[in-house]
C-alpha cells in the first residue's frame, strides 16, 4: 500500500518538489567548540579553502560506497544464514554493546529519579562552498564569536 500512495504522489508532485523543502530548510549551527584558532593563528585563505575543498570531496567519497553498501546489506539481511551460490552468510553476535535506555528509564522511574538524564553528542563538521566570497579574501570572518 505505501507504494501506490507514494507513486500517486509521485505522479502529481514532480521529485525536485519533494525535496525542494528540504534544501531551503535553515542550517542550524552549533556554537564553536573550544580549541579553536585564536584570531592571529588563522591559516590563509587559500589553505583553508584547498582544506574544505578536500574535505567536501572526501565526504563525498566516502558516502558514495556507503549508498552501495546499505543497498546490498537490504537484499543480504533478509537471507537465512546459509550457502547461497558461492558465497556463505551468516551472522555473529557483536562486540560492541549500548546502554539499554528503555530499562534505565524503567530504573528510574521506579526509583522517582525522574527522567534519565541526556547530553547531546558532538556537533558534526560542514563544509558548504560559500555563493559569494567575502570582498577582502586576506581577512578571516569570524562568525559568533
Amino acid at each position: 500500500m505505501l507504494g501506490t500512495i507514494t507513486d500517486v504522489v509521485r505522479s502529481v508532485v514532480g521529485p525536485a518538489a519533494l525535496t525542494a523543502d528540504q534544501a531551503e530548510t535553515a542550517i542550524v549551527e552549533a556554537p564553536n567548540p573550544a580549541g579553536l584558532y585564536e584570531v592571529d593563528e588563522i591559516l590563509p585563505v587559500e589553505q583553508i579553502e584547498a582544506a574544505a575543498r578536500e574535505y567536501e570531496r572526501a565526504a563525498d567519497q566516502a558516502r558514495l560506497p556507503d549508498h552501495g553498501e546499505r543497498a546490498a546489506k537490504k537484499v543480504l539481511e533478509r537471507l537465512p544464514a546459509s550457502a547461497h551460490g558461492t558465497w556463505r552468510v551468516f551472522r555473529t553476535p557483536s562486540s560492541r554493546q549500548a546502554p539499554d535506555l528503555a530499562e534505565i528509564t524503567r530504573i528510574f522511574k521506579a526509583h522517582g529519579l525522574g527522567p534519565v538524564s541526556m547530553k547531546a553528542c558532538a556537533p558534526s563538521l560542514k563544509v558548504k562552498l560559500a555563493e559569494t566570497a567575502p570582498v577582502d579574501v586576506d581577512t578571516p570572518v569570524l562568525v559568533g564569536t
